[in-house]
């Protein structure tokens, strides 16, 4: 008997993703919009949200990442704001 060979799924994150100047300084304003099956439906969202209040400023500022479902794609610690403000 063989075994099957595993199938990857593959997700679509899209963001909207942009820069807020505060007086702490830029932040990153991002959110989630959806996950997709196909990039295709992710890239017709893109377009219905370009008309929707605050996207419409920002027509430029989504973004699409592919993603392997069960694949751990972070592999390393972070640093803190604080700590990358410092230097460390």
């Amino acid at each position: 008997m063989s075994m099957a060979t595993p199938v990857k799924t593959i997700v679509y994150l899209l963001q909207h993703s942009y820069e807020v100047e505060t007086e702490a300084g830029l932040l990153d304003e991002t959110k989630i919009i959806g996950i997709f099956s196909s990039k295709e439906k992710a890239e017709k969202t893109i377009e219905e949200c370009k008309n929707f209040s605050g996207f419409k400023n920002y027509p430029e500022n989504f973004y699409i990442d592919q993603y392997e479902l069960d694949k751990r794609n972070w592999k390393e610690g972070f640093i803190t704001w604080e700590e990358a403000a410092e230097g460390k």
